[in-house]
C-alpha cells in the first residue's frame, strides 16, 4: 500500500507543510492570523571556529544573501 504523498513525489515533511497551510487558510480571520503566526519559523545558526562560537545569523537572511551572491557570480562568469 503506497501513500498518496509518496506517489505525488513529496517528502513527508513537505506533505505536512502543505496540509498545515491548507488548514490555516480555511480558518476564519482571527484564528487564521493566530495560526499563521504559530507557523512562522526563525532559524538561526552560528559558525564555530577553534572552539569559539561566531555570530548568530538568521538562516533565511543568510541563505538569501548567499543565493544573491551566487547568481551575481554566475552573471559575471557568463
Amino acid at each position: 500500500m503506497s501513500s498518496t504523498w509518496k506517489a505525488a513525489g513529496l517528502t513527508y515533511n513537505r506533505y505536512l507543510a502543505v496540509a498545515a497551510r491548507v488548514v490555516r487558510r480555511s480558518l476564519k480571520e482571527q484564528p487564521r492570523l493566530q495560526a499563521e503566526r504559530r507557523g512562522e519559523m526563525d532559524l538561526r545558526f552560528a559558525k564555530w571556529t577553534n572552539g569559539k562560537q561566531g555570530e548568530n545569523k538568521n538562516l533565511a537572511n543568510a541563505n538569501a544573501s548567499a543565493m544573491a551572491d551566487g547568481s551575481h557570480e554566475q552573471q559575471q562568469s557568463s
